[in-house]
């Protein structure tokens, strides 16, 4: 339990720094960079837990607000270091999808039961505060990139649920899963991996229409 509960910690801080980074992009001052830190790091978490009817884990346990706060005033003062912080960001996304698929998997499976719900919920998990963070801070959003996204969470939540549910501890499902999203989303972004996009075609004319 506590072996996967740290994933859960360590996917909001790596959210927050990416939330704190694109308000570095924006020029926000700290209130703002607190701010877009915390939505992109807890939205999704929140999301599936008002959906799962629980809790939400951040009004339970405030450390989670703590983490946030700390990583958003670190990336504040050293963000300008960074050469790319737009690479830093898509490549920090990538972690932070990789641990929220498992960690949201793994909270819908304890929660439903179902292993359906809990990829829909490692899914939701992983890419909601991601979206969030893009809209807010006016950034290309990650969900419209050409490379694959959603895909590299639900292969990670898909891998974590199947090792669960075949037997194997929490934590030793939690390795393969995490290294199978990261690897397809970080494949994605290094080498461009997409499906093929909609092709647009001409309609039929009206006199063709039976």
């Amino acid at each position: 339990m506590d072996q996967i509960i740290f994933i859960d910690y360590a996917g909001v801080a790596v959210f927050a720094a990416t939330g704190a980074l694109a308000a570095s992009r924006k020029q926000l001052d700290i209130i703002g960079c607190l701010f877009l830190a915390s939505v992109t790091a807890i939205g999704g978490g929140t999301f599936r837990d008002l959906i799962l009817g629980v809790p939400v884990f951040w009004v339970q346990n405030h450390d989670y607000l703590i983490v946030c706060g700390a990583v958003a005033i670190i990336v504040y003062f050293t963000a300008h270091l960074i050469e790319s912080r737009y690479k830093a960001l898509l490549w920090l996304d990538a972690i932070g999808l990789a641990a929220y698929c498992v960690f949201g998997a793994w909270k819908g499976l304890i929660v439903t039961g179902s292993g359906f719900i809990a990829v829909v919920m490692g899914v939701l998990t992983a890419t909601f505060g991601g979206i969030l963070r893009d809209q807010l801070a006016g950034e290309p959003s990650v969900l419209l990139r050409p490379e694959i996204y959603v895909t590299a969470a639900m292969a990670g939540a898909v891998v974590f649920v199947l090792l669960y549910i075949a037997g194997l501890h929490p934590l030793a499902a939690s390795v393969p899963a995490f290294l199978t999203a990261f690897a397809i989303r970080g494949g994605a972004l290094r080498y461009g991996w997409s499906f093929p996009p909609y092709r647009s075609r001409p309609g039929r004319k009206p006199e063709d229409i039976p």
